[in-house]
């Protein structure tokens, strides 16, 4: 099925075998439109049960298949047990933030107290002179980089050079060469042939977690637990959790048992600086994937991008209530502070975008008095805006920050590395839908060529139609609670595994309104019977909501996802509307 509709988007209601869906139907006692959702995401009959409910034993593989691993754990468990000081160099966003508190946090359990350097993004991303500056006066032997350091070569190998052993936990992409350090556990080393694929998606916190587990055994094959205080990994998990949702990488395989389990503590309310965000933001129920996306993960990079990004690690690992309540309260001003600033990013954005036709099929726009903090933010908005690839970039003093993201065709890390290769940027790095760069001023436009081409030569010049996939049509009958429950079982969504979108054909829209700012809500009824609460997001001013409350009794076929309402103890069903379409 592939019709235009008021949105200007193409429907494709997605199609599976027919065979596999009753497969899987029968042999786990799912409905079938549950079955076809998971044939939708590619899930073979051998991976559901790991699908619907995945555990850590069963994902997790032997540590040790990373290289690198066994070399970097038997120098930090060297240092541990012969009290060197270990210093560790993270990253501002939230990826960053916890897979640093989840190293710091080990260690403070042991009686090991690290120094921890986080980069100001006034510094910039990753390894510093600076950072190991600090790290000398403190008498630090051995540093280790989590999120950041596998292209940092200047720095590292000076650091190498002056007698720092440095141990790189990383994630990103990386060259044929490496920095002349210790050890390198990265599952994207190009030498890396373990078998395990889906490793290549683990977020830095992953990767640092399955470090941290075979540090552990090592420390236990060592005797140094022999009195009991062994720390209990399984209580990080809820950092792991909200950094890998927040790093936007697939909800698949080992991911998939990180945040599953990682919400089950959260629930649990242990991480005190967890718990006081939490509240401040109102999160009351049994936190979600959308939680950690969408509430706590803006607020830890607000802190970074507008604040000081030393204050994620603090509130990440305080055991002060007193503490964690303020630094809450900080982190939830400096995101209304960030929305602000961001909001001015965004509008100047669109100015310089349609003031004049644009040459190639990408966003590309930049500003001298943008915070460097929002720029993300604002490319993923215009990537929405215009489905197009959007580079954001900040102009200061002839340096330029700048931030990507992408659309389905186009992989930023390959793009951002090859325009490094030709000598078009300074520096820069990313995965295939996200990315930081750096470069000068003079050098934008030979950049904005070299993207626009890249673009087309993948994409073509088109204008770039958005396709919605639908997963499954149901009638308006169909869509109560107990459809909400068996959706429940494909959560947590995410990269990889988006929430279900969910056809219902030939409805009506009553007694809509518009509420808050700028959302318009309204009944469902079919004419067969049956009503049902429906909702439509920041669609006022757009020619979604003008159907919606102009519309005069006319028959629609709508595509929106399914959620729970539950209000004064009753449990109800909320349609979300995303798109629609006239019969």
């Amino acid at each position: 099925m592939e019709n235009k509709s008021v949105g200007e988007n193409l429907w494709n209601l997605m199609s599976a075998d027919e065979a596999e869906v009753s497969r899987i139907a029968d042999g786990f006692g799912l409905p079938e439109y549950l079955s076809q959702i998971i044939c939708n995401r590619k899930i073979r009959y051998d991976e559901v049960e790991n699908f619907i409910n995945p555990k850590l034993r069963n994902l997790m593989p032997e540590p040790f298949v990373l290289k690198d691993m066994e070399k970097a754990v038997n120098r930090v468990a060297k240092a541990i047990i012969k009290k060197q000081k270990i210093a560790i160099i993270g990253d501002y966003d939230v990826d960053g933030a916890t897979s640093t508190s989840i190293l710091k946090r080990y260690f403070g359990a042991l009686g090991v107290i690290p120094a921890v350097h986080i980069p100001s993004r006034e510094e910039g991303y990753g390894p510093s002179d600076l950072a190991f500056a600090e790290f000398q006066k403190e008498n630090a032997e051995l540093v280790i980089t989590i999120d950041c350091g596998t292209t940092a070569f200047d720095v590292l190998n000076r650091a190498s050079e002056n007698g720092f052993d440095i141990i790189i936990i990383d994630h990103h992409e990386a060259e044929n060469i490496l920095p002349k350090v210790y050890a390198v556990v990265n599952p994207k080393r190009v030498d890396e042939d373990n078998p395990y694929k889906y490793l290549e998606f683990m977020s830095a916190v992953g990767v640092g977690f399955m470090f941290l587990v075979a540090l552990n055994r090592k420390l236990r094959t060592s005797g140094i637990f022999a009195n009991g205080n062994e720390p209990d990994l399984m209580q990080l998990l809820d950092l792991v959790a909200l950094g890998t949702v927040c790093d936007v990488v697939p909800l698949l395989g080992l991911n998939r048992a990180y945040v599953k389990q990682g919400l089950k503590v959260m629930a649990q309310l242990n991480n005190v600086g967890l718990k006081n965000l939490m509240m401040i933001s109102g999160v009351t129920s049994a936190p979600s994937s959308y939680h950690l996306g969408y509430v706590l993960g803006p607020r830890i990079n607000a802190c970074g991008r507008v604040g000081n990004a030393d204050l994620e690690n603090i509130l990440l690992c305080t055991e002060s209530e007193s503490e964690a309540k303020s630094l809450a309260e900080k982190f939830n001003a400096y995101n209304t502070q960030r929305k602000d600033i961001e909001d001015y990013v965004v509008l100047q954005a669109i100015e310089q975008l349609e003031k004049e036709p644009q040459e190639y099929p990408i966003a590309f726009v930049y500003g001298h008095d943008w915070h460097q903090g929002v720029i993300g933010i604002a490319a993923g908005k215009l990537r929405e805006r215009y489905n197009v690839p959007a580079f954001v970039m900040s102009v200061e003093n002839d340096e330029v920050k700048g931030s990507a993201r992408s659309v389905d065709g186009i992989d930023l890390g390959a793009l951002i590395m090859s325009a490094k290769e030709q000598g078009l940027i300074t520096g820069g790095g990313g995965h295939m839908m996200a990315a930081g760069f750096s470069l000068t001023e003079e050098q934008i436009p030979e950049f904005k060529k070299f993207v626009g081409e890249y673009v087309i030569s993948k994409l073509g010049k088109e204008k770039i139609t958005p396709i919605i996939n639908i997963d499954c049509a149901l009638n308006l009958s169909a869509v109560n609670t107990d459809l909400c429950k068996n959706l429940e079982i494909l959560e947590p969504y995410g990269a990889g595994n988006p929430e279900p979108k969910i056809l219902i054909k030939n409805v009506i829209l009553n007694y809509p309104q518009i509420i808050g700012n700028g959302h318009v809500k309204c009944n469902v009824s079919s004419q067969r019977g049956g009503k049902i609460k429906a909702i439509c997001f920041n669609c006022a001013d757009n020619q979604i909501g003008s159907a919606i409350l102009n519309n005069k009794g006319e028959i629609f076929d709508i595509v929106g996802k399914i959620k729970s309402d539950n209000w004064m103890g009753r449990e109800n069903v909320q349609i979300i509307i995303e798109d629609l379409m006239r019969k």
